[in-house]
């Protein structure tokens, strides 16, 4: 028989072990080894079979164990002294206390959240570098608030069947299970957001807290009883569900959230945010609610756009159109025409989502597009995908280079605590003094290869032991009853190279392109003198069957008896699983089609643990392969098509395989140690692991966008917004006065016969400014390299300066040239600073203090 309904019935705990419950309940533990040690000791077989989550630990753990913990004063001690170190933790000043200026509260929207597995509320790399982001923000000391949803079966849960498809399954979260705190307000009843929906309908959420170290997590749940019963599967599942669920999903997060967020730091007594970032498009609404909310406090609908877009920051993940969500123009017209958000009007909503590009579809709403024009700070994820950005929004911004466009790149990092194994963890501590592996001296000789080699040979073997069991586990869930085969025992060897691969599987990232030539990965495998073993895992969107077919070409591939003891694929990758997978791969492959591949953070974690990476220069390797942290393979652009291109690049990832990464990783010395792979593995530990850590991120997210984004909002905003009614209302004058703008003549001088270095290039330029001032405009000179067709690269730009007013008839005092037309001369020099070929032209772009980028407003005039 099968329960109705299930619930979670959580231990009471004695008084000298209350200190455990504090700290279950707030998930640093996820990322905070001494506590995750006191939790393992518990009950080591439990902690193992529930990955490592303390509040099903404390549930499952019986009442006799509990008593005996409690009688025993060295554990009492040790939990009470962990407890009062997270009091320090969440209370002590830390980096970010030491700011000058810096802002007060920052609010971080996302739609999904990987913080630890025991909270599954993430799919993959979004949500992993979300929760990473909460994580660094803890430990530096950041004032900031996470918002998102609370999805009751989060992704899903992956298996495959015996024919190698695969299946999801959704099993259902209980909340009362999980390290979550329901939002009260003073009298106890549960505060809740609600949304005005089309015919009469209101949807409701309430909010669930999440401790996350010094951060808190805010959740949005809608599986109330307030809600209608259509309306209460909302947040039933991440990426769940057609089009209208998915915009209903997304106006919870963004419209929701700020209320939600409102009514916490009412509660709370905290500082209203200064600064609202969102990373991706899906939370773009939150614009729009904070739109509404100022448009009651009497400003415009134009006016409210320049103060929330000061203190907006847009982060972009998505580096193909197709990535993006759009929505049908008319559903979204339908939800904002009714009292949805009080004051604003529909169609000035449309108009943020509209493509209004080449190519753009009139008939859809693009969340990408809006978030663009609802934040004055954007940012790619690594330095290619800000140019791969930068190159695909470029139509948002007319008549600019795609180099101008307002786009900067900020490149992801992980969380080193979360994904450094403890083994090395244990070994900086012993042998280097800290317990942060990201500034351990690696290169030290305090260190010797010998004891490096060993936690590695150690952390493989750790990877054979999980992957059997978790295979094991999966044979019996699909098959209750009988006897897993006796070969599971023999999966994976400790002492071979292991290369891993593991991530989202849609096509672009080609899961099979190992495949590309059976016999010679066969070769490769099963080699007597050098074998190769490949651990995969991950997880294809259920609708993406194309996605499945990928891994059932693989899974079939590995079901051959000659390889399955030298390729395993590890069913429902997920954080747990990947704590082990990252440290235990000597090498981390990463192949997707170039430059698809906004970041690729799973390289990073392996790297964190001394994996070497073998990766397509994409992403976060395109800016950090040096030689010596790994290898890359060359992407075959010039390929005639796709088949050719994967034929060209699964021979290069062959080769390096067989010809450089084997022989290094099994060249040994008369310790038995490879001492040439040791130096890589060094290079990459110190020299990678500052870069690639979220710590890094988090500071350049800071400095380079919050605080200004912070200072923008807080200038826009001084005397009820007066920077806003200002702003508004130039931006009004210059759009309908921009067609009378006009560069009309440019002359230069000053330079010898033949140019040299160090010369000073004098540049005039008559410009026509219709009935703007030039106060309103900055007319600069862009030079740089100039190339074949004229086109120019590496540019930088020269400011010129307006020169007395000139009258109707004025001579050019330099050509003797005569202007009837009441133009205005700027002029300026500029010092040629480098040898080669040198161009250059002049444009007039807009000029405000309140304007961040000279292409923000996408308006231009360049001279012909």
């Amino acid at each position: 028989m099968k329960a109705i309904r299930r619930f979670t019935v959580r231990t009471v705990l004695p008084q000298s072990l209350g200190a455990l419950d504090a700290l279950a309940a707030n998930l640093r533990w996820s990322w905070h080894e001494p506590t995750r040690q006191l939790f393992a000791e518990i009950d080591p077989v439990i902690w193992q079979d529930i990955a490592g989550d303390p509040v099903a630990l404390l549930g499952a753990v019986s009442p006799a164990r509990i008593q005996e913990l409690a009688d025993n004063a060295a554990f009492v001690a040790r939990a009470n002294a962990l407890k009062e170190d997270l009091d320090r933790y969440t209370t002590e000043p830390r980096w970010y206390q030491s700011l000058a200026s810096a802002p007060k509260h920052i609010a971080y929207f996302s739609p999904e959240f990987g913080i630890a597995a025991a909270l599954p509320q993430y799919s993959g790399g979004l949500g992993i570098l979300a929760g990473d982001h909460l994580k660094s923000a803890s430990d530096l000391g950041l004032p900031l608030t996470g918002l998102g949803l609370f999805y009751r079966s989060g992704y899903f849960k992956q298996s495959i069947s015996s024919d190698g498809w695969q299946q999801e399954a959704y099993p259902v979260l209980d909340p009362d299970g999980l390290p979550l705190t329901l939002t009260r307000h003073a009298d106890g009843t549960p505060a809740l957001v609600s949304l005005a929906l089309p015919f009469g309908r209101t949807l409701h959420a309430r909010i669930w807290q999440v401790a996350v170290g010094r951060v808190t997590l805010l959740l949005l749940d809608t599986d109330i009883p307030e809600n209608e019963e259509s309306l209460r599967g909302v947040t039933d599942r991440l990426y769940g569900g057609g089009g209208e669920h998915r915009l209903l999903q997304e106006l919870l997060l963004g419209i929701g959230g700020v209320r939600a967020l409102r009514i916490w730091t009412e509660l709370t007594g905290a500082p209203e945010a200064e600064v609202f970032h969102t990373n991706e498009g899906h939370a773009g609404f939150q614009g729009l609610e904070r739109i509404s909310t100022l448009i009651s406090e009497g400003l415009t609908f134009a006016e409210a756009l320049q103060v929330v877009r000061a203190g907006t920051v847009f982060t972009t993940h998505t580096p193909v159109p197709a990535g993006i969500d759009r929505f049908d123009r008319g559903l979204v017209q339908q939800y904002f025409s009714g009292d949805l958000l009080p004051g604003v009007d529909v169609w000035e909503v449309l108009a943020l989502g509209a493509e209004t590009y080449p190519g753009g579809s009139h008939d859809v709403f693009n969340m990408a597009v809006m978030g663009l024009r609802l934040g004055q700070h954007a940012n790619g994820v690594s330095q290619l995908h800000g140019e791969v950005s930068r190159g695909m929004f470029a139509g948002l911004w007319p008549g600019f280079d795609a180099s101008d466009v307002p786009i900067t790149s900020v490149t992801n990092g992980v969380h080193a605590p979360t994904w450094t194994d403890p083994l090395l963890l244990k070994l900086a501590e012993d042998k280097l003094g800290t317990s942060d592996t990201t500034a351990a001296e690696w290169s030290s000789g305090a260190v010797t290869d010998a004891e490096l080699w060993a936690v590695k040979g150690r952390m493989r073997a750790n990877l054979v032991a999980d992957a059997r069991r978790r295979i094991t586990e999966a044979w019996h869930e699909e098959n209750p009853g009988a006897s897993a085969p006796a070969w599971f025992d023999e999966v994976l060897d400790p002492d071979v190279l292991t290369i891993g691969f593991a991530r989202r599987v849609p096509t672009y990232k080609r899961l099979t392109l190992m495949l590309e030539d059976e016999k010679r990965l066969i070769s490769l495998l099963t080699s007597k003198k050098r074998p190769v073993q490949l651990v995969i895992a991950g997880k294809s969107h259920p609708a993406d069957d194309e996605g499945k077919r990928l891994i059932q070409k693989l899974v079939r591939f590995a079901q051959d008896p000659e390889l399955r003891r030298r390729l395993v694929f590890l069913p429902n990758y997920d954080i747990a699983m990947a704590q082990v997978l990252y440290p235990g791969c000597d090498v981390w492959l990463n192949n997707p089609l170039r430059p698809l591949e906004a970041c690729g953070t799973s390289g990073m974690k392996a790297a964190l643990n001394g994996a070497l990476n073998l990766s397509i220069l994409d992403g976060w390797w395109n800016e950090y392969y040096d030689g010596e942290d790994g290898w890359a393979i060359p992407s075959a652009d010039a390929a005639g098509d796709a088949a050719e291109r994967d034929k060209l690049e699964a021979e290069s990832l062959y080769d390096l395989i067989e010809n450089q990464i084997a022989p290094r990783f099994y060249r040994r010395d008369d310790k038995g140690v490879p001492s040439r792979w040791m130096k890589s593995v060094r290079h990459t530990l110190d020299t990678l692991s500052p870069e690639l850590s979220a710590d890094r991120m988090v500071r350049e997210y800071v400095q380079r966008l919050y605080m200004p984004a912070a200072k923008a909002a807080e200038a826009i905003s001084e005397g009820d917004f007066a920077g806003g009614r200002e702003l508004a209302q130039w931006k009004s004058l210059v759009q309908s006065a921009w067609g009378g703008v006009s560069v009309v003549h440019v002359e230069s001088g000053g330079l010898a016969p033949v140019p040299q270095v160090g010369d000073a290039l004098s540049v005039r330029a008559q410009v026509q400014l219709g009935t703007l001032t030039p106060d309103d405009v900055a007319v600069q000179v862009v030079y740089g390299t100039s190339r074949e067709g004229d086109d120019l690269v590496d540019t930088a730009t020269v400011e010129l300066a307006p020169l007395q007013d000139d009258a109707l008839d004025a001579h050019d005092p330099m050509t003797g040239t005569l202007f009837l037309d009441g133009s205005t001369t700027f002029a300026g020099t500029v010092t040629l600073q480098r040898p080669g070929s040198f161009g250059y032209n002049v444009r007039v772009v807009p000029k405000n203090p309140y304007l961040v980028n000279p292409a923000e407003m996408g308006l231009v005039a360049v001279a012909h």
